[in-house]
């Protein structure tokens, strides 16, 4: 019997961190979440701000006890993608600012007084939104910095000493050809940001660098940091159990990212007036998604109902959700009002009162209305991929922690008229960690075979239309 390698995913979310420890065969993959910290955004007077010395603390922590219960040979990183570090002479100038922070309208402006909307998407290939780093850079003062590094990126800086810019999540900078996948030059000259703060790209699979001493001793471990598909999105996507290639997934967490794999990027007038995609995917292949506001508007509800010292049980609230028959309130989860953090219900509300539809009558009426809404805007995001892209789709694969939203995934089915099949819940993790596999020989193969693994070593759900 082959006997298991230990690989160390860390994996960051916009609201919690983890960092997992797995045990690898060329047919099999056990996960164990050896820390669990959480994430979220810090104000301060000149804005809103990730708290990322933080998270480095908790990553350490959590590496330093994964090495301590099996010999890791390699770690990957991934997060979530468009936030930076700015750096001078190798030290960072100040924490990332967060993606939700409101200093991106300048930038906007800024960007688009220089290069039209239309012409931008066809330099990029990238949706608009605000807080897009071609927008948030813009909104910068650059001359004295020596390097711009996203968060994962900025991690593995911190754990090797090299600075580079892994490519899946570079190409949601909206600064990468997605034609290319290298550094637009043209567009960073147009728009006047200095090529020499972006490092050199890196793809899923290379090794970025080994610890470095001080790291190896206080961790008690010698792996190596190998680059993953380190947009948390890429990486769960290489988790996708599919069986076939006429499939969409749903990527569900504080976001849902609904979308096709293929081939090439689709740089059409029509993808961009709806609003869709082109990034980077494992192996070279295309994301080509909608990104949908996600469960953020369930969590920052429940957030707002407890501020007044109630306790809501989520679990219990989606039951009663699932069975709740009175007015619901089917709204745009898409509108940009919902970005911003706080009070989340009351905008809702308001949002469903200016618009005349129908305000339900207790907290689960709202669940349900946000997870009815949620739901309608998912299947139209995967009808619209799919007529966008000429790709056939007969299965929706729901990954993340939203496939364990059952009325979620019920729901999906139902207005999609597609099966929903759901699970992994760990799916940027598991992706995260089979492409360090295979980086270590351990398993061979395409995503094909990668998806193969998966399907073998999680269980899955499937909800009828």
């Amino acid at each position: 019997m082959t006997e298991p390698v230990a690989i160390a995913a860390v994996d960051l979310g916009a609201t919690s961190g983890r960092v997992m420890l797995a045990r690898v065969t060329p047919t099999s993959i056990e996960l164990e979440q050896v820390a669990r910290f959480p994430n979220g955004p810090v104000r301060t007077p000149d804005g809103l701000h990730w708290n990322v010395l933080g998270l480095y603390e908790h990553v350490l922590a959590g590496l330093r006890e994964a090495a301590r219960r099996a010999p890791v040979r390699s770690i990957g990183i991934d997060s979530w993608a468009v936030d930076y570090a700015l750096l001078r002479e190798g030290r960072m100038l100040g924490e990332p600012f967060h993606y939700r922070d409101d200093r991106t309208a300048a930038g906007v402006e800024t960007v688009h007084a220089i290069v039209p909307a239309d012409e931008l998407y066809r330099a990029n290939g990238l949706q608009h939104l605000p807080f897009n780093t071609v927008f948030q850079l813009a909104a910068e003062r650059l001359d004295d910095v020596d390097a711009a590094l996203l968060v994962p990126d900025l991690l593995a800086y911190w754990l090797t000493g090299r600075q580079v810019a892994e490519r899946t999540n570079a190409s949601t900078t909206g600064l990468l050809d997605p034609a290319t996948g290298t550094w637009n030059a043209g567009l960073l000259a147009r728009l006047g940001l200095p090529s020499r703060i972006l490092p050199p790209l890196v793809d899923p699979g290379e090794t970025i660098g080994a610890l470095l001493p001080h790291v190896a001793d206080e961790l008690g471990s010698n792996a190596h940091v190998i680059a993953v598909g380190s947009h948390d999105t890429a990486s769960a996507v290489v988790a996708v159990p599919a069986t076939s290639p006429d499939f969409a997934y749903i990527s569900c967490g504080t976001w849902g990212l609904v979308g096709v794999e293929l081939d090439a990027p689709v740089l059409t007038d029509a993808g961009r007036a709806a609003n869709f995609t082109n990034e980077g995917g494992v192996d070279g292949t295309v994301r080509y998604l909608h990104n949908v506001m996600g469960l953020w508007l369930l969590t920052e509800s429940v957030r707002e109902w407890e501020r007044d010292g109630s306790v809501v049980d989520l679990p219990v609230l989606l039951a009663e959700a699932a069975v709740y028959d009175g007015p619901v309130a089917l709204f745009d989860a898409n509108d940009p009002g919902f970005l911003a953090p706080g009070s989340m219900a009351t905008r809702i509300a308001e949002h469903c009162r200016d618009r005349g539809l129908p305000l339900p009558d207790s907290r689960a009426g709202w669940a349900r209305s946000i997870v009815e809404s949620l739901a309608a805007a998912f299947a139209d995001a995967v009808r619209t991929a799919s007529e966008l892209s000429g790709r056939r789709v007969d299965t929706i694969h729901l990954v993340g922690g939203g496939s364990q939203n059952e009325l979620l995934c019920r729901l999906t089915a139902e207005r999609s008229g597609l099966p929903v099949v759901a699970g992994p819940v760990e799916a940027t993790a598991i992706g995260n960690v089979l492409v360090q596999a295979r980086a270590l020989g351990v398993i061979e193969g395409g995503l094909e075979a990668l998806r193969s693994v998966v399907a073998a070593s999680v269980q899955t759900r499937r909800f009828e239309p």
